[in-house]
């Protein structure tokens, strides 16, 4: 179901009961991923932002070990796409920490950005074009994805016309 919320121009709202099907939402994620997109992921601790993007990356083709960017901030990966880079904002104190890292360099459209943690570089962020909000529910986890531009309407509809489960 696709609706308005807030400022978000659309959202899909989609189930998934563990890690195996959080991993293979974000591989099917990954076959709407253009060049240039600049994704958050929202959550609680241990919600599951890495293993979306974990999916999102073996889905763009990346094999091997994807590690959590917790403690070097990021982690880039050169796919078929082009430059991917992988943010976790988590262990940031300040926002103009971004600046300093030359966060401004990461952002081009050659480049897709996924950004764990977004509300820790507040301000020094561009406007996202995918939001992914990762909820508790149930068992399970309730993935939240808001369109935020046109780029992100674009995914966001071809995800839900896509249907589907996310068997691996």
């Amino acid at each position: 179901m696709t609706d308005v919320i807030g400022q978000s121009l659309a959202a899909v709202r989609l189930e998934v009961a563990d890690e195996v099907e959080t991993m293979a939402l974000g591989r099917r994620v990954s076959k709407f991923i253009k060049p240039g997109l600049v994704v958050t992921l929202q959550g609680d601790l241990g919600a599951g932002k890495t293993t979306l993007s974990r999916g999102i990356l073996q889905g763009l083709g990346h094999i091997g070990n994807v590690k959590s960017p917790t403690y070097t901030l990021v982690e880039s990966y050169e796919l078929e796409l082009g430059s991917v880079y992988h943010f976790d904002l988590y262990r940031m104190v300040d926002a103009e920490e971004l600046e300093y890292m030359g966060f401004a360099d990461y952002l081009s459209d050659a480049a897709l950005c996924l950004i764990e943690w977004p509300e820790r570089g507040e301000g020094f962020l561009p406007l996202a074009d995918v939001s992914i909000s990762i909820d508790q529910s149930g068992q399970g986890r309730c993935v939240t994805l808001r369109a935020q531009s046109m780029a992100g309407l674009d995914l966001v509809q071809q995800l839900e016309s896509s249907g589907g489960s996310f068997a691996v």
